[in-house]
């Protein structure tokens, strides 16, 4: 039988790998998306330079609020990774 401390640190790699992957994808497509938004917002001669703006600031404060997630989803990951640790080191001192 599986130890079950080994098969949750098993899975929490995976799920954070799959997070990671995610998040870099999601990223990726969000800048592409703001490069194709710059480029038509440019092309529009009528747009009033307030909307302009006002879609800038917006995008930047969906990246930083990206970030912020990112950050808060590592600690956890981290937390999660140290658990795990603490619980191996008490196993291991109780069979020593």
């Amino acid at each position: 039988m599986m130890d079950v401390k080994k098969m949750g640190k098993q899975m929490l790699d995976f799920y954070k790998t799959s997070f990671d992957n995610s998040y870099s994808a999601m990223m990726m497509l969000q800048e592409q998306m703001d490069r194709m938004g710059a480029m038509f917002m440019g092309q529009m001669v009528n747009l009033p330079e307030e909307t302009k703006k006002g879609l800038n600031e917006w995008t930047k404060s969906y990246k930083k609020n990206c970030e912020e997630f990112k950050k808060v989803m590592d600690d956890s990951f981290k937390k999660l990774e140290a658990f795990f640790v603490e619980a191996e080191k008490a196993e291991k001192s109780k069979s020593s």
